[in-house]
């Protein structure tokens, strides 16, 4: 190649590094999710989702409560909310984790608002997924209304007295799917459920959304804290999908992640 022929290849190349450099640029970086997971589960049931948030450009972390998933060895009567919540501090501490998105999913909603009483400056945005959402003092026993509570315990007491069992999955659990979650589910400890949440800031400040899954439930516990979201004017959203949409519905569920953080 002569000097001619060299100047102009690098010339082109410099512009066409420029272009993908300004296409890059233009692209929204991505974030960094950070999961509250939900009541019998672990990071092992959001294994769906990692691959979507990836493409997308974000990052999922999806740590595991004591006494659940592969700490299942850890399970003891001693575990409450409060552990729960140090649990995923540590996350945030050792991760070093600034400027996330916290998801709070169903009883992961108790976790969530704990973390945000405590780490605020560390979360931009907070979303519930067909999630509790506690005000200070209420336990999650608290929320699911005085019969559900009151089956609850009465399960408890006729089982090991201190472990509650998992409820039926949703119905639209491919067969697949429900052999896999059958296999990896857990009872969970009942002081985890009757803990309260103390907020030490009061209502958060933080950015809140709320996804309601509309594909309901037996006895929908959820509906009262959309209701409120709606009424605070969060921002707000419905979903097409049953309670565990990380698992039914994974796609809808990470664009519609995506399209609030890119908001």
């Amino acid at each position: 190649m002569n000097r001619r022929s060299f100047l102009a290849a690098s010339s082109s190349g410099v512009a066409a590094m420029g272009v993908g450099a300004a296409t890059a640029a233009a692209q929204p970086p991505g974030k960094t999710f950070l999961v509250a997971h939900g009541a019998w589960s672990a990071g092992w049931a959001w294994k769906k989702m990692h691959p979507l948030m990836a493409a997308a450009g974000h990052r999922l972390v999806t740590p595991t409560y004591t006494g659940l998933g592969e700490r299942e060895h850890l399970a003891n009567p001693s575990i409450d909310l409060e552990t729960h919540i140090q649990d995923m501090l540590g996350v945030i501490k050792f991760e070093q984790l600034e400027d996330f998105i916290l998801i709070g999913h169903s009883y992961g909603g108790m976790v969530a608002t704990g973390l945000a009483d405590r780490v605020p400056e560390r979360i931009s945005r907070l979303i519930y997924l067909d999630a509790f959402v506690p005000k200070d003092g209420q336990a999650m026993v608290d929320l699911l209304g005085v019969d559900a509570a009151a089956r609850l315990r009465e399960g408890v007491k006729s089982g090991d007295g201190w472990r509650v069992a998992p409820s039926p999955i949703p119905p639209d659990t491919s067969a697949e799917d429900a052999k896999w979650i059958h296999g990896l589910r857990l009872p969970q400890p009942l002081k985890t459920l009757e803990t309260p949440v103390r907020l030490r800031q009061g209502d958060t400040k933080i950015p809140r959304s709320y996804v309601y899954f509309t594909r309901i439930g037996p006895g929908d516990p959820f509906h009262a804290f959309a209701a409120r979201a709606k009424a605070e004017h969060w921002d707000y959203h419905e979903l097409d999908a049953s309670h565990s949409a990380h698992v039914t519905a994974p796609q809808p569920l990470m664009t519609l992640l995506h399209s609030i953080v890119s908001a």
